[in-house]
């Protein structure tokens, strides 16, 4: 039935969900209070007094969606989906999101997030390095959930523990301890975060190169110097001499490689920093010059010429 407005919405469960935040947040302030929701209801976490519903975060499905659909696909077919990867951002900073790669999506048959990759078996490890290195560069809060944080090969089953004899294999422990450094890097990295909800946080450089499968952006904080650029390269070729203009004037070092040799990966890196050359780029006045690993995203900071 219509609601008294003539329209399809509960407004009783509205005035539920906002009445329960308000009390929560009154009596605990120091709470988190998270909506999973998928029909695209604006303003969830919003403040109550100007219409939202007072949530602190809301699940980003179709973020969810749109990567791990992309990831499931051929590098060869990626292309074609580029759109995967660049739409979440015209939307990132309408909402508090969170980033859920959850219980959710390794169960009921959906596969475990190593399985989901596309690719033999190494390359199925490659991708779930760069799907991670990737989601914790995207604006938004970070959700794993237990045994992607190795690759568990397995659904979860509440009946059973997680697979941790799999730590005996390298690709296992290498995905591991990518995970441990990209947590420790996050923490350190100020532009990783501080801006999660806001336009200023992220900037595009490039996002056109759909023959390549690459995308290149920046996450910025309040000192430029902070700043972080991402290259993620999603085909599976090495990219040698590929060119992203940069904002800076400052030479640029890697940072981080999800190809490391420490995460198991095939060792492309870019050992140097990389000296800037007043060759235009990407609407740039001066540009780098780098190694991009396949399947692979790094991160790029600046220091002192």
């Amino acid at each position: 039935l219509p609601n008294k407005y003539g329209g399809n919405e509960n407004l009783e469960a509205i005035a539920f969900l906002r009445q329960l935040n308000t009390s929560l947040f009154r009596e605990f302030p120091d709470i988190v209070m998270i909506a999973e929701e998928s029909t695209a209801w604006p303003m969830v976490t919003r403040p109550v007094d100007v219409g939202g519903l007072g949530f602190t975060f809301k699940w980003n499905m179709g973020w969810m969606h749109d990567t791990l659909k992309y990831f499931k696909t051929d590098p060869i077919y990626r292309q074609y989906h580029h759109n995967q990867l660049t739409f979440s951002i015209w939307y990132a900073f309408d909402e508090q999101f969170v980033l859920p790669l959850s219980h959710d999506e390794v169960v009921h048959m959906k596969g475990s997030l190593i399985y989901k990759m596309a690719g033999d078996n190494n390359q199925k490890f490659a991708n779930l390095r760069a799907l991670f290195a990737y989601m914790m560069a995207h604006p938004g809060k970070k959700l794993l959930f237990m045994g992607g944080e190795f690759a568990q090969w397995a659904e979860w089953n509440f009946d059973q523990s997680l697979e941790w004899h799999l730590l005996a294999h390298e690709n296992h422990r290498g995905i591991q301890k990518l995970v441990s450094d990209l947590n420790k890097l996050y923490r350190e990295q100020a532009a990783l975060y501080l801006y999660d909800e806001k336009h200023e946080g992220f900037e595009w450089i490039d996002y056109h190169d759909v023959h390549h499968n690459v995308i290149v952006f920046v996450r910025k904080c309040d000192d430029p110097n902070e700043s972080i650029i991402v290259v993620c390269n999603f085909s599976d070729t090495i990219l040698d001499d590929y060119r992203i203009g940069v904002p800076y004037s400052k030479m640029w070092e890697e940072i981080f490689n999800s190809q490391q040799r420490a995460y198991a990966g095939w060792d492309i890196t870019n050992p140097y920093p990389k000296e800037v050359e007043q060759i235009p780029m990407h609407g740039r006045e001066q540009s780098i010059s780098l190694r991009l690993p396949p399947l692979g995203v790094i991160y790029l900071k600046q220091v002192e010429v």
